[in-house]
């Protein structure tokens, strides 16, 4: 057990349907999210999550992404160790999202 869990494409376009409050990180480098992002998302870099993990709030479910998967399960990893209760981590990451036909928006601060 990694202290976080997965989630499918499928399943956070129902939270999103469903209204559900978590908070979306990206954490893909800069020159990843200026080709686009999942809307709402906001953008945290990996390499520098360890200096502003305590800006989040811990009480609310946190999902993270990257490309592929492989990053936000890094950052998912250390949020939980960080004593984050509800974190999940985007199977496929951004790449799967845009396989299901789900929309990439462009970058609020590019």
């Amino acid at each position: 057990m990694h202290g976080f869990q997965e989630i499918t494409p499928d399943q956070l376009k129902a939270l999103r349907e469903e209204g559900e409050a978590f908070t979306l990180i990206d954490v893909r480098s800069p020159a990843e999210v200026a080709r686009g992002i999942i809307d709402g998302a906001q953008h945290l870099p990996l390499h520098l999550l360890p200096m502003s993990i305590q800006k989040l709030d811990k009480q609310s479910p946190i999902v993270f992404y990257c490309l592929s998967g492989g990053r936000s399960a890094q950052a998912a990893a250390f949020a939980a160790a960080q004593g984050f209760s509800q974190v999940l981590n985007l199977r496929g990451g951004i790449s799967a999202w845009a396989s299901r036909g789900f929309p990439i928006a462009p970058p609020a601060n590019p």
